[in-house]
């Protein structure tokens, strides 16, 4: 390609536009590592409209008066609102249609953001509402329209959901750049970018960065268009010195022998990952946001890296348990300490259940436990196996641990009888969990399980909070319920009067199951604790 070739003029053309498109396209995301993938500084000639225009010499009067392009006009063609958008009808969802009521779109962004439960039924509702499709806020602001669908998809990413919130987007479109951003970086988190810069090709106006499009012309094999942009990009500052360096080296294949090693920035992006990757200095994924441990679940980085990915995202309700399980099948472990002796333990237990031995599984089980506890997998050792120790009936301390999973694990008809050794306040408890429960809890049970029960005597919508109820009363029930879901959380760090106020709500809210659920969750944690 040649100075005279029309295709050189082509894409200096193309780079004035994206030039224009960058500089007037302000961050929107709610995560640092998601805007810091499609942010570029915002560099601008020294000159500005109102100075004297510097003087240029030997002018003539043959060429044109500026190099810019056009500013393309953009207009919305009948695009519904985002905040409309969802994957999941309000039924299935177990939600109102009118959830958000009077709530004002910024404010409930804001919420939604501020959003982090431990507790397994908390995130399992908080998924349902993220992705549920409810009618947008009432309160008239037109400036804030999509900001609380924008919201909804950055918290599903920052909880590793990176499907659901794919499809999250695609159910708007990826025509607005904000949104395509998301798509954008998604796509590099799963391997798919070749279809996300194929969009980008087809979809003028949403090319998220200069780096993006480099990436891209690169990955469609024109690396002479990719150098050009990049060269133009390095010398107008559009892009940042490290990042230009990140990209020389992925542009040129003689940095292959070089022996500089690149510095990652402080903020890692997908697109700076895989760049990184590409050059043959791949990151660690350990200390970067959660949803950059799918990066490590194929087979690519070795069973030990998928299995590190898999317990991440496990613990973190990301992935099904079941994913967790299956590749801690995978091969024999071939060392021991830490990570090598959960995958023995569970190994030998999956090998008890597959002949449902009970003897065998009450000889295995505890191990299990202890391991996957220790490691912070407890959960997700309930979901993989909670139902199916329970119906074996073991006896003993095992007998114990299968009751507690089963309940973990939402699955308390599965526990014919208490384990021989229950107390009183563990048969109270499995009652409960079925909702068979109709009265207090014993007496020598912890003052926490009275608490919390008592959050579940009375009608529904008694004895609300202050708050709640005149947030419920102005017809803005989506806050109350967030804040119901915070409140109820900080039980998990001790704070049970608050979490038993948190499950009134949910209760007035139509979250019965969920609130129940949560409860056995906080109790349970409380009953393992004096078993220690």
């Amino acid at each position: 390609m040649t100075w005279t070739d029309p295709k050189i003029w082509l894409l200096a053309a193309g780079f004035a536009a994206l030039t224009q498109e960058a500089a007037a396209r302000e961050p929107l995301s709610a995560s640092d590592w998601l805007s810091g993938s499609v942010q570029e500084p915002d560099n601008r000639s020294a000159w500005r409209p109102g100075d004297a225009r510097p003087k240029v010499k030997g002018k003539s009067k043959d060429l044109a008066r500026t190099g810019s392009v056009e500013p393309v006009g953009v207009t919305r063609l009948g695009e519904n609102n985002p905040d409309t958008m969802g994957t999941v009808s309000p039924r299935s969802a177990g939600l109102p249609a009118g959830l958000w009521g009077d709530g004002e779109s910024r404010a409930l962004a804001a919420q939604v953001a501020r959003q982090s439960p431990h507790l397994p039924a908390l995130r399992r509702l908080l998924r349902r509402v993220l992705a549920a499709q409810l009618d947008p806020p009432k309160a008239p602001d037109p400036a804030s329209e999509g900001a609380l669908f924008l919201a909804r998809v950055d918290k599903l990413l920052d909880m590793g959901a990176t499907r659901a919130a794919q499809d999250l987007l695609l159910r708007a479109g990826p025509g607005d750049p904000e949104r395509f951003r998301r798509l954008f970086d998604i796509a590099l988190l799963s391997g798919n970018e070749a279809q996300a810069c194929k969009t980008m090709d087809l979809t003028p106006g949403i090319a998220p960065s200069f780096s993006a499009r480099i990436f891209c012309l690169a990955l469609g094999g024109d690396w002479a268009a990719a150098s050009l942009v990049h060269y133009g990009a390095e010398t107008l500052g559009r892009i940042d010195p490290d990042t230009a360096r990140l990209l020389s080296h992925f542009l040129d294949d003689g940095y292959i022998d070089s022996a500089e090693v690149l510095t990652p920035p402080a903020t890692v992006t997908p697109l700076i990952y895989r760049l990184h990757e590409a050059i043959g200095q791949p990151l660690p994924s350990a200390n970067l946001p959660l949803a950059f441990a799918l990066f490590d679940l194929d087979d690519n980085g070795g069973w030990k890296a998928q299995i590190d990915a898999a317990e991440r995202l496990a613990r973190a309700g990301a992935i099904p348990a079941s994913q967790l399980r299956e590749i801690y099948l995978l091969q024999e472990p071939a060392a021991s300490g830490g990570v090598w002796d959960r995958v023995s333990a569970f190994q030998t237990l999956e090998e008890a259940l597959a002949t449902r031995d009970r003897d065998a599984v009450e000889g295995s089980l505890p191990q299990a436990f202890d391991a996957m506890r220790q490691g912070g997998l407890f959960y997700a050792l309930a979901d993989m196996v909670g139902a199916e120790t329970a119906a074996l009936a073991p006896s003993g301390r095992a007998g114990m641990i299968a009751m507690w999973l089963a309940l973990a694990a939402d699955q308390a008809q599965t526990i014919e009888t208490a384990p021989v050794g229950a107390s009183a306040g563990d048969q109270w408890l499995i009652a409960f969990a079925t909702g068979k429960a109709v009265g207090p809890p014993p007496v020598e049970s912890r003052e926490t399980t009275a608490l919390l029960a008592g959050a579940f005597t009375g009608k529904a919508g008694e004895g609300l909070p202050e708050q709640a109820s005149q947030l419920i009363a102005a017809n803005r029930q989506g806050e109350a319920l967030l804040d119901a879901v915070a409140a109820v959380d900080a039980g998990t760090e001790g704070d049970y009067i608050r979490a038993a106020q948190g499950l009134r709500v949910l209760r007035a809210l139509g979250q019965d199951d969920i609130a129940r659920q949560a409860a056995v969750e906080l109790i349970l944690g409380a009953r393992m604790a004096d078993q220690e």
